[in-house]
């Protein structure tokens, strides 16, 4: 019969712990398992002794038995989380991929319609002589909305419309920007006038349908200096659909309407034909609404830090997967984010065509 003293199970516990530590890999560690707690394991084989041992001896062996079982078992589940994660480590380090490549060389990569369309924007304002400005997602009260000369009893502010972060320790919240307008008043705090800039970037309201995401794209564009007036919006504006759709003769209208961040305000239509049940750009009966416009309201050039006795300008806004859908011929906004291979080669963009006013806008 072994021996149940103390100094037994020391040497045994002092044994295991260092082969456990000892484990190179999870296969050794797995063979250390088995010698020690397997069926016919050294543990295990001590845990069958118990039944000849008198009572009082019983006791007092099998709770030391189990505490030295259970340590074992805990140093082992330790170690090989630890080789786990030393052997993930080393297959991503040795399976490195470069993203850059396509999946499978006989394969072309494509070019996704939202990046396009954003640089055939940039394309066609950076020949007006736009620059372009970004801001982050992540927005509080005052650029997202206060500059912009939104009362605090807007529809836009309540949470039915916009995705609100938790609350912080003074009580604001900071909210997922709802526009890309916050893009301008931030050009507009550091930067003097003549400002000319266009604001690409994601923006995210509650809502969710065909037509309708939860996150989708904008582009808005800025305009401020001395002498811009109500005529220059009306053409840099016609000019510009014009020849996103590649239409020289495209009808355009410009209707009142009402932003609070801008005073005149005016939505712009461009012309169409709807008859046989198909939608054709260009001229015809019907008319569309493709974005919206204004002169900056004094308010927000004031709230910036822009003296609006000396200088004005124009604002203006657009959905880019709206205008993507609308010269591409995409039925549904949805697809756009399903990440479905098959949808992309037949939407999708050779990566080497570029966009721009001199070589051509892809059609």
């Amino acid at each position: 019969m072994p021996s149940d003293n103390g100094q037994d199970l020391t040497g045994l516990q002092r044994k295991w712990l260092d082969a456990v530590a000892q484990a190179s890999g999870v296969e050794t560690l797995e063979q250390v398992r088995v010698e020690a707690l397997g069926k016919k394991g050294e543990i295990s084989g001590l845990m069958k002794t118990l039944g000849s041992m008198s009572p009082e001896a019983r006791k007092d062996f099998g709770a030391r038995l189990n505490l030295l079982k259970d340590e074992v078992a805990a140093a082992i589940e330790t170690r090989k989380a630890t080789l786990g994660d030393a052997a993930l480590d080393a297959r991503l380090a040795r399976e490195t991929l470069d993203l850059t490549l396509p999946a499978r060389p006989e394969q072309e990569g494509r070019i996704h319609p939202i990046s396009q369309t954003i640089d055939e924007i940039v394309a066609i304002f950076g020949e007006m002589g736009f620059s372009v400005a970004e801001g982050p997602d992540i927005e509080d009260d005052f650029h997202n909305f206060t500059a912009l000369n939104i009362p605090a009893d807007h529809p836009a502010r309540q949470m039915q419309d916009t995705f609100y972060l938790p609350q912080r320790a003074d009580g604001s919240q900071m909210v997922l920007r709802t526009h890309t307008s916050p893009v301008q008043i931030r050009t507009m705090q550091k930067a003097k006038p003549p400002i000319r800039v266009i604001c690409p970037g994601r923006t995210y309201r509650v809502d969710s349908d065909m037509t309708h995401s939860p996150m989708f794209h904008q582009v808005e564009g800025l305009v401020i200096d001395e002498t811009t007036h109500m005529g220059h919006l009306k053409g840099c504006l016609i000019d510009f659909v014009r020849a996103f759709f590649g239409i020289d003769d495209l009808p355009v209208r410009f209707r009142p309407s009402y932003f609070p961040f801008t005073e005149p305000s005016a939505e712009v239509d461009i012309g169409c034909d709807r008859s046989g049940g198909e939608l054709k750009l260009g001229k015809g009966k019907d008319w569309m609404e493709i974005l919206g416009s204004g002169m900056v309201h004094p308010n927000v050039l004031e709230n910036c830090g822009i003296d609006s006795t000396k200088y004005q300008g124009f604002a203006f806004g657009m959905g880019i997967e709206r205008i993507a859908m609308l010269k591409y011929g995409i039925p549904d906004l949805r697809t756009f984010y399903e990440s479905d291979l098959r949808w992309l080669r037949h939407y999708g963009f050779v990566p080497l065509d570029m966009p721009s006013m001199v070589g051509g806008l892809t059609r």
